[in-house]
């Protein structure tokens, strides 16, 4: 073989050694799986952002409480996270204040809204915190994995060299290079993976944030209309 057919890109990952192919194949699986959850949680973290902005100016707007319950009850899947929050807690209140009478049953509603809300507010952190495991994994594992590909192919490469009676670097080069590719390719996985994931991670926490600053509100709100 020449120089020039083992450097070249394709020639090297078909002529490099089985094993190291296979870990080219599942560094490249990898990504690709990952590069699909960024994507989906990206345009997922978009809406949601967007829908709890939505949400916050018709609430904050001074609308009648039990017609927005209404129409976040209505048009649940499409209302977003924060209006499912206001839907669990106000449809808690709702049903509490139609069985109780006194102050005392008031403040079990209050309590009763207040953990329907928080109950809500996991499940919804829950969603969005849907992949981002996998993208960490990916971030951490994946230069490793390439680092095992690449150790393993310059080991292959160094035994070849036991049959050559010159080492020089026109025979050496091309097994470096195959070796090298896997960590490359696992470079290339991990990186991605590791800006989402922290992107992700800072994006879903401003969004916990506000979430949890409505459940505080809301239960003031709640707690001035049980009087």
């Amino acid at each position: 073989m020449t120089a020039t057919q083992d450097l070249s890109f394709i020639a090297l990952i078909s002529n490099a050694h089985l094993l190291v192919q296979l870990i080219m194949a599942l560094l490249l699986a990898l990504s690709i799986i990952s590069w699909t959850y960024i994507f989906r949680k990206l345009f997922a973290i978009r809406a949601a952002r967007s829908q709890t902005e939505q949400f916050e100016r018709s609430f904050w707007a001074g609308g009648n409480l039990h017609t927005l319950h209404q129409s976040a009850s209505s048009q649940r899947d499409q209302s977003g996270p924060l209006a499912r929050i206001f839907e669990a807690g106000m449809g808690e209140f709702i049903k509490g204040k139609q069985t109780s009478r006194d102050a005392l049953d008031m403040g079990a509603v209050l309590d009763g809204a207040r953990r329907a809300m928080r109950a809500s507010f996991q499940r919804e952190l829950d969603m969005l915190d849907t992949h981002l495991n996998f993208l960490a994994s990916v971030g951490s594992v994946s230069p490793y994995i390439g680092l095992l590909g690449t150790v393993w192919g310059i080991m292959n490469a160094f035994r070849g060299l036991a049959n050559v009676q010159q080492a020089t670097l026109a025979v050496v080069a091309p097994g470096i290079a195959e070796a090298l590719i896997a960590t490359a390719i696992g470079l290339f996985a991990a990186i991605p993976a590791v800006v989402a994931y922290n992107r992700f991670t800072h994006d879903i926490d401003r969004l916990a944030n506000r979430f949890e600053s409505f459940v505080e509100e809301f239960s003031n709100i709640l707690q001035r209309q049980a009087r």
